[in-house]
């Protein structure tokens, strides 16, 4: 079931099945607004703590609004999980969004919490270890950047966000690479 009328963000309600999620994928894969799948496996509670994977993609940052309003309209505390990469440009992608969490923070004087931790896997791996490790941080949200375009291996295994969703305890909110992306208003 998609609950589309809300503006701001589409919710998709699903069993856990790979042939229902990749479905609706590619349903989404054009979307502006974020979007967040919950399957029958799924436990839906209060946002308390919210994970966003940090990878080398340069649009992992367009996540950093979507979290930090998040975070101040519920209080929720913010986890970046940084690639463990060789290169710096995950860590690079880490300091923009602290550096908007800072700065909307300042501006609006509301304290947002955050923390940066080092992921055991890299940029490619790293989806389904943040939807692999709900019992180390306790999150009550996992957010992802979806793939900007899916290759043969996608197409014949699947992309790394079907599969971090078939994995997560927790809903799993969905954001696509698009410079066009819907923002959030107060």
């Amino acid at each position: 079931m998609i609950w589309d009328n809300n503006e701001d963000i589409k919710l998709i309600e699903c069993d856990n099945n790979r042939r229902t999620i990749q479905r609706h994928l590619n349903e989404c894969h054009e979307e502006r607004r974020p979007y967040v799948f919950i399957t029958s496996t799924m436990t839906i509670k209060p946002l308390r703590r919210l994970l966003v994977p940090v990878s080398m993609l340069e649009e992992e940052t367009y996540k950093a609004e979507i979290c930090t309003y998040l975070a101040r309209k519920t209080g929720a505390h913010i986890i970046l999980l940084q690639a463990n990469d060789y290169g710096s440009h995950a860590k690079q992608n880490v300091n923009r969004i602290v550096t908007h969490i800072k700065a909307i923070s300042e501006k609006t004087g509301e304290k947002i919490t955050y923390e940066v931790v080092i992921a055991k896997k890299d940029s490619f791996k790293l989806m389904r270890e943040a939807a692999e490790r709900q019992r180390d941080f306790q999150h009550d949200l996992l957010v992802l950047t979806a793939s900007r375009d899916y290759g043969l291996d996608d197409i014949l295994f699947g992309p790394q966000e079907l599969h971090a969703i078939r994995h997560a305890l927790v809903p799993v909110m969905l954001i696509n690479p698009r410079d066009d992306l819907f923002t959030l208003c107060d």
